[in-house]
């Protein structure tokens, strides 16, 4: 098996982009986005999508590919991913993955449970619910129907919590039965680079990319896309505490503030996802040289 699958993660604005980039270049590759919300077309400055410069020097897949009116999941990414890769291994023996979507990354290396199919009205409903009611809502259903998802699930995503909770509904047992696990064998090989810096230069960063985005006109981004607020991938940092701000439910100053403090909560579960893996090499972002050395020619 001489193809390869090189995935560089890591946390928010620690650097993963320009390394990509630095990787694709030598090895004659092109990249594969693994992040969440960079897929989609409206979303620009909020998301940190790469710069048209960036985009110019390696082709990149899974970069303004969907609308966000469409629903795109880590089920949607695996097939998109993999049929990417595929095409390009018929050219290349390398290519770059780059993101901090963890779960994007797991989908496309390991596979995805066979979770069952859902009752669209028992989806809708929910839906419906958690529209009017909020994230409270789904955590008392959670709490009452599926105990052990609301004792071991990710309980701070709605999305993940909808989902149980329609599981639930339509089969009667937890979401947990039928996550099992079982890792699914892929015609390549991966090697997994991880990118870490010491807390306080990330955080500085973090804090310093933001002030950059409103510079640049997030605000302005975040004023257009007000009536589609309500999709799933408008629930989200950078976007969420601006529409707040544009409802008057906050200052100007709390939110760009609220931005910093949130991006860097999700930099930090971010690493705690990827820092399970024992399979992950973790490097500086700037130890270009000794990253190459564990790749192959």
């Amino acid at each position: 098996m001489h193809k390869t699958c090189i995935i560089i993660a890591g946390p928010t604005a620690v650097g993963k982009t320009a390394l990509a980039i630095r990787v694709a270049k030598a090895l004659g590759t092109e990249i594969i986005s693994a992040d969440s919300r960079q897929c989609y077309q409206e979303l620009d400055i909020g998301v940190a999508r790469p710069s048209p410069v960036e985009l110019g020097q390696v082709k990149h897949h899974f970069i303004a590919s969907h609308s966000i009116a469409e629903e795109v999941s880590a089920a949607t990414f695996e097939t998109y991913a993999l049929e990417t890769a595929a095409s390009i291994f018929k050219h290349h023996n390398t290519v770059v993955m780059v993101g901090g979507t963890g779960l994007y990354i797991k989908a496309f290396t390991e596979g995805l449970d066979d979770l069952p199919g859902i009752d669209p009205a028992i989806r809708s409903s929910i839906i419906a619910a958690y529209d009017q009611h909020g994230t409270e809502w789904l955590r008392e259903q959670l709490q009452q129907q599926d105990p052990l998802f609301y004792a071991t699930g990710e309980m701070k995503n709605p999305q993940r919590m909808m989902r149980a909770l329609e599981v639930m509904q339509s089969t009667g047992r937890s979401i947990r039965h039928f996550q099992t696990g079982q890792k699914q064998e892929r015609p390549f090989r991966t090697i997994k680079i991880g990118l870490d810096l010491e807390r306080a230069e990330l955080y500085d960063r973090i804090n310093h990319r933001v002030d950059q985005m409103m510079h640049q006109g997030l605000l302005k981004e975040v004023e257009g896309l007000t009536s589609w607020q309500h999709l799933n991938a408008l629930q989200t940092v950078g976007y969420a505490e601006l529409f707040d701000y544009l409802q008057g439910k906050t200052s100007l100053e709390s939110a760009v503030s609220l931005i910093k403090q949130h991006t860097r909560h999700y930099a930090k579960r971010q690493l705690t996802w990827f820092r399970r893996d024992a399979e992950m090499h973790w490097f500086h972002p700037g130890d270009f040289d000794k990253i190459m050395n564990l790749l192959p020619g």
